[in-house]
Formats: C-alpha cells, structure tokens, sequence
C-alpha cells in the first residue's frame, strides 16, 4: 500500500512534467496522461483490496505463504490482482527523459516486486505478462516506425523497450515454474534467491535492459532537446540536416543508435540477448505437464519472431531518425545553409550530458561491467560466467534482428513511408486509429444515437428528456440557452450546472492565488535573444487556447477537482463493498 501510495504522488507531480510549456498539444498530452494514471491507479487499488482480500495482508514479505494458506480457490482473485504498466505521452525534452529514463521503471519495479514476491511460481500470471510484454513490444516499435516527429518516435519506442522488460519478466516466471514442476516441489520461497540457472539469466537481461534504456533514453531524449531549443522542430522533414557537422552530438546519438539497436559490443546488445536466451531456453525445456507444454512451445516460437522483427523495426526507425538529422540534406537549401553555418549547438553543461553520458553506452556493453551489474542487482554472483555474448549462437539472433531492420529501412521506410523528392510521411493506417475508432464515433455518432430514440420516444415535454438533452449537451461541451419561462428546463439542468459552476468559482480562486504568487515571490524571470521570442510564442499560443475553451473547463484546477471528486466516490465504493462484504 505504501507502494500504491507514493506512486500515485509520484504520478500526480510528473504531470506537471508534461504540461510544463502550456500549448496546446501539451495540455491535450497532460490531461490524457492524467486521466490514464487516474484509471490505473484504480485498477491497481481494486487489485490491491482482491490482493488483501485473499491473503489478508499486503505486505510482501508475508504474501507468499499467506497466498500459499489460502489455497488454490482463490487463484482467480490473484490472478485479478494483477497491476498494469503505465504509459506516458509527450512533455518536453528534459521532462522526457525523466519520464522515459526513470517514471517508467518506478512502474516496472513494481511489477518486478509483485512478481518475484507473490507470483513467482504461477505459471497462467507469467503467460499472462509475457502476452501483454510482446504486444506492447511490437505495437510500439511498429508505432516508432510510422512516426514522421523525433520525440514522439523516441516516446514510441519507449513503450516497446517496456514490452522487451515484460517479456523478460514474464519468461522469469515462466521458468521458475518449470523448473518448480520439474522438481516436484510444492512451490518457491520467493525472492531472487530462489531463482533457477535459467530463471536467473531471464531476470539477468531484465534488470539489464531496465538499466540500459534508462541510460539510452536519457541521452536520446537530450539529444532531441538539443535540437528542439536550436531549432524549435522536431518533424523530420524540417530538422533534416540539422546535425551534419555536429560531431559531438552524432557521435552521441550514433552510439544510441547502436545501443539501443542491439549491436554487439554495445549495451543493448547484452540485455536483449539475455532475454532472447530466455525465449530460447523455454522453448527448449518445453514438456508434457509442465509450466510450459509442448504446445506452449509453439507459442513462444511465435513470440521469439515478434522479438527479432520487433528488434528489427528498432533498428530500422533510429537508422531513419539518424540518417534523416545527420546524414541526409535538407530539401530546403536556405535552412541547410542555417543548419551549416550554426556555430555553438551545445553549452558544456549539455555537451556533459549528451556525449559524456553516450561514452557510457560502450562500457556497459562489456562483460565484466555488465556481469558485475547483474550480479549486484540479482544476488547471484556466477549467474553469467557461462554466457557467451560472442559466440555464434547469441550473435546469431542479434544478426537476424539487425537484418529484418535494415530491410525494414531500404524497402519499407525509404520506398513507402517517403515520397520519391524524398519527403518523410505519416502513413499510419486510418483504421489502426484509435482517436478515429473511438473518441469521434463517441462523440459524434454513438452517444446521440444511444439518446437519440429516447429523445423520440418521451416526447418533448417530459423530464427525462430534458435529462438526455443535458446529458448530451454536457457531453459535447455546449452550454445550454435557458429559457426564463421553462422551469422543468431550468430545473432538469441546474443538477448539472449547479455543481459544475460551484466548482467554477472554487478553481477561479485557486488560479487567482496561482496568478499572483507568479507576480510577486515566483514572478518569472526576463529572457534575451532566441529563447525570449520563443517565450513570447508560447505565451500567445496559450492565451489564444485559453479563449477557445468553454466557460466550464477553462482552468486546471477545475478539471483537477473533477478528476479528484471522481476518484473519490469511487474509492469510497470500494471501500464500502470491503467493510460490508
């Protein structure tokens, strides 16, 4: 619980990581990444009252036996007790690091816990992650590779370098109970202590590939924000050439590039080998009556091909963000010539951060550094002294992925997702959007044709079709003309205004002391040059976006105290249900 709690602090604070420059695309950013950590941190509750329901504690050192006490009747509830991974939306550059580098892996290691503590030996909760690992992992690598904008390819592929982590922690698990089933033996004590030779490589390349795609991504991530704040794009075809006699810089992004990728020699090359070992090892040790049947063994030969193409596509799409920005000239000569004649691209600070940190990339590609780290992390000393990263049956896969990607490149990025002058496009297909499969069908065609018939049907002089019609109208964001001589009117919509505008004058205070502690103790300080117009722009961007809104949804604090109301009701039916139940 204490878990649960500060996580929800730690999602709530990060929020204002995402909305930090105020235009438009970052609020709309922000408020769907806060209504996701909202749903998730309810989702994670009501696994967290099933979790203290069946075992009558949640504390993880306890877990094991009292899951264990209550037997086998109860596997449902802990299989429902399971929590999800988090996502996060684009914010600016150093926001964006954190986010990738680190928020992520607060999320990760509460999974790792849950897992290595309650679920270690269950065979159903390991094929379970592992399914949603490797879907998460290709449905964002194929994302990153659609992607026409620079952040948002790097925020892609965070999300598929989580699915790798998944994968990892789902094969753990998957050959604890293997080995568990094998012995005979009721069930593990729970801890890294109790992982077998395989189990313990699996967990090895997880904890390795959390460590490196923090690293990576902290850089990747600066790197962009060097670009953004020189030139303030980040849509390929417009930053294209931007870093052709930048040394440093490409040489720091180069060595992302391959990290990431899964070159040997590198760091990213260790982990994702690790990993893939572990595929390999379950499909190997696959057997009738087992954790992982011979059937199961067809599967993972399955999941061992999304791996490497997804690998691949990894390769692919930062080969596509490195030859675009470092390689490639500009269509636009004008703007090349800018890009050329940039003197300074870097202060040292930045230039510590971006090529000091990549530097790092090449050490922890090497055995002895990245052995010692898995060692350390895992507790098993000797977990790695018989892995050979060099021998031909890891570089083998590594060289697969390495070849799907670069294919990927020549006949499916430069001949379909570019034109033939050489523009980058965004051919994402319409009906794998999920904005245009959802959200305006909602809005536009479901919802009134869910109130629509019932509109019909009671006529226009009954309350409840007064109800629907506020109902809609709140919906689509439109306030209501009511009328002086329509009580029922004026009576049907004051349950919803009434509230909503109560709300309102709350919120406007709370802006108020916002607005003035910014002119007084945090009053914000002058800029010169560049970055001054850059605030000035800003700054009009949000004045224009704040008088487009509605009357009811003009400020943060008022949706904040939606979101929370809303959280609360329903935490306090959850917590009735518990008491009374």
């Amino acid at each position: 619980m204490t878990t649960f709690a500060f996580f929800e602090i730690l999602s709530l604070t990060s929020f204002t990581w995402v909305m930090h420059e105020e235009t438009e695309g970052a609020i709309r950013a922000g408020y769907t990444y806060l209504f996701i950590a909202i749903i998730g941190g309810l989702v994670l509750f009501m696994g967290l009252a099933l979790l203290q329901h069946e075992a009558g504690t949640l504390a993880y050192a306890q877990l094991p036996e009292a899951l264990r006490s209550a037997g086998a009747s109860g596997s449902g509830s802990r299989l429902l007790a399971a929590g999800i991974p988090k996502a996060h939306p684009v914010a600016p550059a150093p926001a964006s690091a954190l986010l990738s580098g680190v928020l992520t892996k607060v999320g990760i290691y509460g999974i790792l816990m849950t897992t290595v503590e309650v679920y270690l030996e269950n065979a159903v909760f390991g094929w379970i992650v592992l399914v949603l690992g490797t879907i998460t992992m290709f449905l964002g690598a194929l994302l990153a590779l659609f992607s026409v904008n620079l952040k948002r390819t790097l925020a892609c592929s965070s999300m598929s370098q989580i699915g790798f982590i998944l994968t990892g922690i789902g094969m753990t698990v998957l050959l604890t109970a293997q080995s568990v089933g094998e012995a005979g033996t009721e069930a593990v004590t729970g801890g890294f202590a109790s992982l077998g030779h395989h189990a313990a490589m699996a967990m090895s390349g997880t904890m390795l590939h959390m460590v490196n795609h923090s690293m990576l991504k902290l850089c990747l991530f600066c790197a962009a924000g060097v670009v953004v704040m020189n030139i303030e794009a980040l849509d390929l075809n417009e930053i294209r050439g931007f870093g052709r006699n930048k040394v440093l810089l490409k040489i720091a992004f180069f060595l992302g590039l391959v990290g990431i990728s899964g070159v040997p020699l590198f760091n990213g090359y260790a982990s994702k080998t690790l990993l893939h070992e572990a595929i390999t090892s379950g499909i190997h040790e696959a057997g009738e009556g087992a954790a992982i049947t011979l059937a199961g063994a067809h599967y993972l030969h399955v999941i061992e091909w999304v791996f490497l193409i997804s690998g691949g596509c990894t390769f692919a799409y930062m080969l596509k963000l490195f030859i675009c920005v470092f390689v490639e000239k500009n269509k636009n000569t004008g703007r090349q010539e800018r890009y050329d004649r940039a003197g300074s691209y870097m202060n040292v600070g930045s230039t510590i951060v971006v090529f000091g940190t990549s530097l790092l990339f090449i050490a922890l590609g090497q055995k002895p550094v990245f052995g010692a780290i898995a060692a350390f992390m895992t507790g098993h000393e000797h977990v790695l002294e018989e892995f050979r990263p060099l021998s031909w049956e890891c570089i083998s896969g590594g060289l697969i992925s390495l070849g799907i990607g670069l294919a990927l490149y020549l006949l499916f990025i430069r001949r379909v997702l570019m034109t033939r002058n050489g523009e980058y496009i965004d051919r994402w297909p319409q009906w794998l959007d999920l904005e245009e499969l959802v959200y305006r069908p909602l809005l536009t065609r479901w919802l009134p044709g869910i109130f629509g018939p019932v509109l019909a049907v009671f006529g226009e002089n009954k309350i409840l079709t007064r109800v629907c019609r506020g109902l809609m109208m709140v919906l689509s964001n439109t306030v209501p003309t009511i009328g002086e001589d329509k009580p029922l009117k004026k009576a049907a919509f004051l349950v919803f205004y009434g509230f909503a505008a109560t709300l309102k004058i709350l919120s406007m205070g709370v802006d108020g002391l916002i607005v003035l502690s910014r002119n007084t103790i945090l009053r914000e300080r002058v800029v010169s040059g560049k970055a001054q117009s850059r605030m000035t722009i800003l700054h009009k961007k949000r004045e224009e976006l704040h008088e487009g809104y509605g009357s009811l949804t003009s400020n943060f604090s008022f949706a904040m105290m939606l979101a929370c109301i809303g959280m609360l009701m329903i935490l306090g039916v959850i917590v009735f249900y518990i008491i009374v139940g």
